[in-house]
């Protein structure tokens, strides 16, 4: 049987890990609504200065078929392989305060070991605490600001910002077991959730990935880049208004959606979502409408193209 601390091998021989660090994790895997862990992670490695701390075995949690690694095919010979990475990184921010982050793929096999793997790099580097961020399709229009539900055991942060608070079975992700194994432990644990408009669910959202480092920085003290990623997000919803402006029946679904829900103006803690006062469009709905939309519009600009 392997232990846990062979799941793992430190690359930080030839630099220091100060001790007392915040842990941010993001795994993909399980659901990526509005692409918020992709474009979180990937303006964290693009926009700020970063080291390999720790890579985790792939032929110990990785499940190859189901996630095949990309080769590159050139003529007569595979180029080069490109094989995917779990890893624990030292990343410094923009004002230089250093953070750990784990990023990677969510395991496939040996959950409670890689938990306990885990636990071990907290004890070795004395982390601080423990956040993650995660996003979910929910029923909230865009015009809206993206809700956030917290789960963990930082209770003031749950009373001061969770927005929605279900009592409900979930899925299992190996995030949610290591905030329940931190949390049997009295470690400080916070999950951060983003609840993005389920029609836009399975395109690139930027606005989640802002509010996600806005949720961070919020509990940590961080400081991130994220002008590329408002502006991103201000093209954004300006070419979907355009979309749902020139479909009437979308826009009467999206419309049906924003009277579904309240917010109370004088807290400023932002929207509350409340419970729909009126029947809202499932996502299948809005999504359809949508993507017919869209087919739609590709093949007008395709005729008229010049042949």
């Amino acid at each position: 049987m392997v232990e846990p601390s062979e799941l793992y091998e430190l690359h930080n021989d030839d630099f220091d890990v100060p001790s007392g660090l915040h842990l941010i994790a993001g795994l993909t895997g399980f659901t990526d609504a509005g692409s918020t862990i992709e474009q979180f992670a990937s303006h964290v490695f693009e926009n700020l200065s970063h080291r390999v701390v720790a890579i985790f075995d792939n032929d110990e949690l990785l499940d190859y078929r189901s996630r095949r690694p990309i080769m590159y095919f050139e003529k007569d010979h595979i180029s080069s392989y490109e094989p995917s990475i779990l890893a624990l990184y030292l990343v410094t921010d923009e004002v230089g305060q250093k953070f750990l982050f784990l990023h990677g793929y969510e395991p496939d096999f040996k959950w409670e070991s890689f938990t306990q793997a885990v636990f071990d790099l907290v004890d070795i580097f004395d982390i601080e605490d423990f956040s993650w961020v995660h996003s979910i399709p929910f029923p909230i229009p865009h015009s809206r600001s993206v809700g956030v539900t917290i789960s963990g055991n930082r209770k003031e942060l749950i009373e001061r910002i969770s927005e929605w608070k279900p009592q409900t079975q979930v899925p299992g992700n190996v995030l949610h077991l290591l905030e329940f194994r931190f949390a049997e432990e009295d470690f400080p644990t916070a999950g951060f959730v983003m609840l993005v408009p389920h029609y836009l669910s399975d395109l690139n959202y930027p606005q989640s990935a802002v509010k996600a480092f806005e949720q961070i920085s919020s509990t940590t003290g961080l400081v991130f880049p994220t002008d590329t990623l408002r502006e991103a997000g201000t093209r954004f919803l300006e070419d979907l208004e355009r979309k749902i402006a020139d479909n009437p029946e979308l826009s009467k679904l999206v419309s049906s959606l924003e009277n579904g829900f309240s917010s109370d103006e004088n807290n400023s803690r932002g929207p509350r979502i409340r419970s729909p006062k009126t029947e809202v469009p499932s996502a299948d709905q809005i999504a359809s409408e949508l993507e017919d939309y869209l087919s739609l519009r590709r093949k007008q600009s395709d005729e008229d193209k010049p042949q």
